[in-house]
């Protein structure tokens, strides 16, 4: 979850910035298609959907960015005024985007939320946001997404409906890839111990067992000191061979994280880097196919 911190100051910048920006002029008016998402994530799905013609801002979009320090800019607060359609992941991981639209005074924009879509339960006690990393979810937000443009752009519905059936095509790949193998991994036991909960559904539809105390998982996200015993029992479970593999948030990091890889690598346990947003010169199948992959290489289960 964001931390609360970068969460006020962008909010509050986005209200004083909102109320200094000239009003925009009707999106629709000039017949290009704006879509604001709230990491580049999102913003990728919608450029895929909405096609090349479209204006897609994605306010977080610098790979080596900590999407948790994002701060708002007028830019971002203009492209967010006159946008037709805004996503958003929910589940409170980038509340700074919906307190932007609020502020910007668009009534008119389509809100697509990823967590909403996803079905899960986002008041549920240690609920992971980070729904970009189960493909399952994403199936909802491309259907979503070709639904939007289509109900915005009429003219471009037919091409949006055809890129969503390649995403869609394209997860139903990763899902199958990750069914191959979970059966495999469930039956091996395979533990894994992670540094924030960031690819977690990726994991568990892997059929890993997390063996990481929420604390420490929930500790490192937000930025906060872990107790000594608590990442010495941590440690413990890759001394002991307990765990089969670690993964880490590359774009985040302390003395924790790095403790946790160090022991790791001596122990000869594979340590797998993710990212929260996409790197550059990727795109989403692409990212999630090289994470999937890496994984299951990874876990030896194919020798």
């Amino acid at each position: 979850m964001l931390r609360s911190a970068a969460l006020i100051a962008s909010t509050m910048l986005a209200i004083g910035l909102a109320g200094c920006t000239a009003p925009a002029p009707d999106p629709a008016s000039d017949g290009v298609l704006r879509i604001v998402a709230s990491t580049n994530v999102y913003g990728d799905l919608a450029q895929t959907i909405a096609g090349p013609d479209a204006e897609v801002t994605s306010i977080v979009d610098d790979p080596s960015q900590d999407p948790h320090e994002f701060e708002a800019n007028g830019r971002v607060q203009l492209a967010m005024s006159r946008a037709d359609i805004v996503i958003v992941n929910g589940g409170g991981y980038d509340d700074f985007a919906t307190a932007m639209l609020t502020a910007s005074g668009n009534t008119g924009a389509r809100l697509i939320d990823a967590v909403e879509l996803s079905g899960l339960d986002a008041s549920a006690d240690g609920f992971n946001e980070h729904v970009w990393y189960d493909a399952f979810a994403m199936e909802k937000v491309v259907e979503a997404l070709a639904l939007a443009v289509g109900s915005v752009d009429a003219a471009a519905a037919d091409d949006a409906a055809a890129a969503a059936v390649q995403l869609r095509i394209g997860l139903s790949k990763l899902e199958s890839t990750a069914d191959e193998a979970n059966a495999l991994i469930e039956a091996g036991h395979l533990g894994v111990i992670i540094t924030e909960p960031v690819p977690l559904y990726l994991l568990m539809n892997l059929g890993f067992e997390n063996l990481t105390p929420p604390e420490f998982s929930e500790a490192i996200e937000e930025d906060a000191d872990v107790p000594p015993a608590l990442l010495q029992s941590v440690l413990n479970l890759l001394g002991d061979g307990s765990a089969a593999l670690v993964v880490y948030n590359e774009q985040t990091g302390g003395p924790q994280t790095d403790a946790v890889i160090d022991v790791a690598t001596d122990n000869h346990i594979p340590a797998i880097g993710v990212t929260e947003t996409l790197p550059e010169g990727l795109h989403y199948l692409g990212w999630q196919s090289r994470i999937l992959d890496s994984i299951i290489s990874a876990s030896g289960i194919y020798g």
